[in-house]
């Protein structure tokens, strides 16, 4: 007898619900297991599976009366065991809701009732997950013979995800375009969870910082398909830097836009990328069509990159990949490169993303773990010096990556590994680059988001381990095509950001004319052009022992400080304002890791105490996840519930009096007592072990009008080694960007 016909006769899963779920609600439905003809043996058992992406609220059995509780019954009085373990399943369906029968067993038509939210106690209900999805499956198996080979039933029970109602707007614009040049502006609506959602009959008035050729002046009705809108044909007829508040029809604000410069003439241009994400023919959610689609018309992205672990990728879908490049390629509005995560054990080399140019080059995986067919085995590189080695004569650009796995970047070509990815989903990485400069590598800096919501381009991370907003890469390049993108990406011309889009323009002055290397020359014979002035990502050999250091910043929001590094050093700390304009306004900030690995998540809950003084208002920063929250039970005391995976989330609290009384944070990692009097200018940090973990202090103005910073520096070369000049820019939203470092050398 095969499994085909066993699945035939293995029963049967039904779902209570039919109507579509609100993402991020709390409902309760019933899941039933019907025996087949084999019914399920003395000690057999059933597996309920979700997506490893899901972040549905986790099964709990032992409060009737709190979220997400599950009861569980035998139609027949069958005694069964149950627990939930997410990683209980072959991935991606990982997440699983456990049931043994230990007592009895089951008949044909005998049913396993699974109540999930379920309500007779009190329960409010199982918490849905927080994105969207047409097709959200609980895949049923079955160990019917009690021998752990488990059997899915024919058809899953399946809900539909929707979005919510309009919590929040955003404006999208281009972050520079030439005077007169044709731009679009973009409209979207989204849910409390960042879904994007419909909305009609919504008025609302454009107020721009300076007038917009095309834009509509008086107030307009708006409707909203699938929650985006773009007004396109826009243009602006002189220089200077736009962007554009929106008001309703009460004259409120809803948004503000990310700035734009209006230059007349550039040779590089602005253009947003993702590149990393996943869909649901491997780790992620909706399909990979879906994925390019989100991209193009609700992210509005330049760039956009699909980047599946290697070993979920069968042949059938890396041609399907290389399909759907071709068929949303469409120079001047979007491009793409066909590419794949590699996913070797950190031991072998760790996670690479890999870039093609073009289609039609082989796939070289990790591992063919979860690939059954084993044709192309013999294409396989276990290691990523391996890897490195099959990709020397093609044209294949790689990222080093943390994810789950993370890089081990002792193993690293220059030729092919041109950045490092320091931002994700996952976190902030800010050692990956520092291992990088240690080792003397010449690398640029990337931020995506290795998504698995669907979303690429706007990866919230829900109310799952994922602890940050999805990053953006900024590509410099001469225009919107293949080629243009990947010559910057060689060059490093690019920056990374948290996924805020800012305006960042960081370059060198030379005395004298230094030697621009194309190619780094530590990797063999490359062209050269002599130069005054050189731009993130370059190599330049200088005879000069200082050089000016320019940057500009037009920020998505007010700038809290901006950082001068050269290498592993930070040069200078600068603020926008002045000490004397400091107010009653304290910043508390947690941040680090517990480590480099999987389990780098550190909890943050606790408190902070005012004695002698009142916070009269509070503003939490970097808290994505509405399950962790702040809340103020009275006028002296703070209450939190937070996670950080290497990046940092805290509060401002705007206190009575700026002076009087002494506050006091308590987490698991930290504890500390400062007076308030003490905070100033100056960040006061608490270390808390772990890997870069602390809580730092620092007092910032009431009000913060500093989105515009322009800074020049004369900066001393190091004589020996390269000189990694770079800036990170921290705004007050929590938003962070770092600038592809200029190499310089003597």
């Amino acid at each position: 007898m095969n499994l085909n016909s066993i699945q035939d006769r293995i029963g049967s899963a039904s779902i209570s619900l039919t109507e579509s779920v609100v993402a991020g609600e709390s409902i309760n439905f019933t899941i039933t297991y019907t025996a087949g003809y084999f019914g399920i043996d003395d000690t057999g058992s059933i597996k309920i599976c979700t997506r490893f992406a899901t972040d549905m609220g986790r099964p709990q059995f032992t409060a009737p009366d709190q979220p997400n509780y599950v009861s569980i019954v035998a139609s027949n009085g069958a005694t069964l065991e149950y627990r939930f373990d997410p990683k209980a399943n072959i991935r991606p369906w990982d997440k699983t809701l456990y049931i043994k029968v230990v007592k009895g067993f089951f008949r044909e038509g005998d049913q396993l009732l699974v109540h999930y939210g379920d309500p007779i106690s009190g329960c409010p209900g199982m918490r849905m997950q927080t994105f969207c999805e047409e097709t959200f499956e609980f895949k049923v198996l079955v160990d019917a013979f009690a021998t752990c080979q488990y059997i899915e039933v024919q058809e899953s029970p399946v809900l539909s995800i929707v979005p919510g109602a309009v919590a929040k707007w955003k404006a999208q614009l281009p972050t520079m375009r030439r005077v007169n040049e044709s731009f679009r502006l973009q409209l979207k609506a989204e849910d409390r969870w960042g879904n994007p959602a419909d909305q009609t009959d919504f008025r609302l008035r454009f107020s721009p910082t300076q007038s917009v050729n095309g834009l509509p002046s008086e107030t307009i009705d708006v409707s909203l398909k699938d929650g985006v809108l773009f007004f396109e044909g826009l243009s602006v007829p002189v220089t200077g830097d736009l962007s554009v508040e929106l008001h309703d029809a009460k004259g409120d604000h809803v948004t503000r836009s990310n700035p734009m410069r209006i230059i007349e003439h550039s040779e590089l241009v602005p253009f947003w990328g993702e590149l990393h994400g996943q869909s649901e023919e491997t780790i992620g959610t909706n399909s990979i069509y879906d994925y390019f689609a989100f991209a193009r018309d609700k992210a509005g992205l330049d760039v956009i990159v699909h980047q599946g672990n290697d070993f979920q990728i069968t042949n059938e879908f890396w041609e399907k990949i290389q399909s759907m490049t071709q068929q949303f390629l469409d120079e001047g509005e979007l491009v793409t490169f066909p590419g794949y995560e590699w996913s070797g054990n950190t031991g072998l080399g760790g996670d690479r993303n890999v870039l093609f140019f073009q289609e039609g080059e082989p796939i070289r995986r990790s591992s063919h773990v979860l690939v059954p067919d084993l044709t192309d085995l013999n294409n396989d590189c276990n290691s990523s010096d391996d890897l490195f080695l099959a990709l020397k004569e093609t044209k294949t650009i790689v990222f080093a990556h943390v994810g789950g796995r993370y890089a081990d970047i002792q193993s690293h070509e220059g030729n092919l590994e041109r950045s490092v990815e320091i931002h994700s989903a996952w976190g902030t990485f800010e050692w990956l680059l520092q291992d990088a400069l240690r080792f003397g590598y010449r690398v640029g800096i990337v931020s995506n988001s290795d998504g698995h919501k669907g979303r690429p381009g706007a990866s919230y991370p829900g109310a799952s381990m994922f602890g940050s907003y999805g990053g953006l890469t900024c590509i410099l390049a001469r225009k919107l095509t293949r080629e243009m993108i990947w010559e910057s990406l060689l060059r490093r011309h690019h920056y990374g950001t948290t996924g805020n889009r800012m305006y960042m323009d960081v370059g060198v002055l030379m005395n004298n004319p230094g030697t621009r290397f194309i190619e780094d020359p530590k990797l063999g014979d490359t062209e050269v052009e002599s130069t005054l002035e050189c731009i993130m990502g370059d190599i330049v050999q200088t005879a000069d022992s200082d050089v000016i250091l320019r940057v500009e910043i037009i920020a998505s929001a007010p700038i809290e400080k901006l950082e001068v590094r050269n290498g592993l050093k930070v040069l200078e700390t600068v603020r926008p304002y002045k000490k004397a304009e400091l107010g009653n306004r304290i910043r508390v900030i947690w941040a680090g890791a517990e480590y480099r690995g999987r389990g780098r998540e550190t909890v943050w809950d606790g408190c902070a105490s005012i004695d002698g003084n009142t916070i009269e208002a509070f503003t939490p920063i970097n808290l994505y996840n509405l399950e962790k929250t702040i809340q103020q039970p009275n006028p002296g005391h703070l209450e939190w519930k937070a996670i950080t995976t290497g990046g940092f989330g805290g509060f401002d609290c705007m206190l009575k009096d700026p002076q009087a009384g002494t506050i006091t944070i308590e987490t698991a990692h930290a504890n500390c007592t400062v007076s308030v009097a003490d905070i100033g200018f100056q960040e006061k940090r608490i270390d808390a072990g772990g890997l870069d973990r602390h809580i730092r202090l620092v007092r910032l103005p009431d009000t913060n009008p500093h989105h515009h910073l322009v800074l020049e520096r004369k900066i001393p070369l190091i004589s020996s080694g390269d000189n990694p000049l770079y800036v990170c820019v921290t705004q007050e939203d929590g938003h962070q960007a770092w600038s592809s470092p200029i190499y310089l050398f003597q």
